[in-house]
């Protein structure tokens, strides 16, 4: 059966992370030593709550990443959790990599949808990372437009590629060495550890020299029918997160995690979106949609997505939003478009 969710974000708001992403911070730290609950008090809500694929405020994950640093008593947090998490466990962009025929095409698809993993501040419509030639070596570049700034993301990305890497493919050579644009820290053994590379600290970029080879290397168990699925998702994924630039699109955001529910009352998304329930209306009105509109045409939007890809059953897609038996589907479906469900998968 299909993931229970899909999610948007208003880019207008700025950068934003996956829950996924986040809530792997907070294991990973818990496991270190940190207390959840302080943890949990650097974000708005638990980021586990609403599913791996609603977002987290860039500003936030920033902050829960420095906070278990000092929770963990650990300077190499950044490090230690790029190199304990695992990749496609917390992000549908690890999953494509994974289901891909090749190290190359893992690479691109990984870049292609970077953003959905985490969003840096300023990334553009390019992938955040880049294979580029310098010093006579080919290298992974990390394109972050403040690639000085957040050492600890910075450590967390290295860890995550080489530490990845070499847990699923140990026989395979990667990494050369590596190169940081921040200063070298006091934790500097801590990369000698992780790494097991050369490091050059207090360089022009973030990057790792890799092994050419490594491209072309096939990954096991690659399988093509689960790489079209996640693909469609994370394009839908990409599509939604790029497109909502409205008020109706930043209240979609905060709705769709929870579709599946059936539990959307406007307060509770009010609340999620850290607006009270009569500015929300006000904006909304303003854009000539009511909540309940807006709830139902987004159900009308998504029963059509699903049925279209015409691998769901009527009764998946009635839970996947959030109807409480398929006949109240159907009632509705024939509402919205004159046919039944039937019809919508092309039957």
């Amino acid at each position: 059966m299909a993931t229970k969710s899909l999610t948007v974000r208003s880019s207008a708001d700025g950068p934003t992370v996956s829950a996924g992403y986040a809530a792997a911070v907070i294991d990973v730290a818990v496991a270190r030593g940190a207390d959840r609950g302080a943890l949990l008090r650097l974000v708005c809500h638990d980021p586990a709550d609403n599913g791996p694929d609603a977002r987290v405020p860039f500003g936030q994950f920033k902050a829960l990443m420095q906070g278990a640093v000092r929770l963990c008593d650990d300077p190499a947090f950044g490090l230690h959790f790029g190199a304990e998490s695992v990749f496609r466990d917390i992000s549908i962009v690890g999953l494509i990599a994974h289901a891909s025929a090749t190290m190359a095409e893992a690479f691109a698809q990984m870049n292609r949808y970077s953003r959905l993993a985490i969003e840096v501040p300023g990334h553009g419509a390019t992938g955040r990372f880049a294979l580029v030639r310098f010093d006579g070596e080919l290298w992974i570049e990390d394109c972050r437009p403040d690639a000085g700034d957040f050492p600890e993301l910075t450590e967390a990305t290295l860890a995550r590629f080489i530490s990845n890497t070499r847990r699923f493919m140990p026989d395979v050579p990667f990494a050369k060495a590596a190169c940081v644009r921040h200063a070298r820290p006091a934790h500097a053994a801590a990369y000698d550890a992780i790494l097991r590379v050369p490091v050059r600290f207090g360089a022009g970029r973030n990057a790792i020299a890799i092994h050419e080879s490594w491209l072309s290397v096939p990954i096991p168990n690659a399988n093509r029918y689960v790489f079209g699925l996640f693909s469609e998702r994370a394009q839908a994924l990409m599509d939604a997160l790029l497109q909502a630039q409205t008020v109706r699109g930043r209240v979609e955001a905060a709705i769709l995690p929870l579709l599946h529910s059936g539990d959307i009352p406007m307060p509770r998304i009010a609340a999620l979106m850290g607006r009270s329930r009569t500015s929300l209306y006000r904006d909304l009105k303003a854009e000539g949609v009511t909540f309940d509109a807006l709830v139902d045409a987004l159900r009308h939007r998504m029963a059509l997505h699903y049925l279209a890809g015409r691998r769901l059953s009527v009764g998946e897609v009635a839970y996947l939003l959030g109807f409480a038996d398929p006949s109240s589907f159907t009632r509705a479906f024939r509402r919205w478009t004159g046919q039944s469900p039937g019809a919508g998968r092309g039957e």
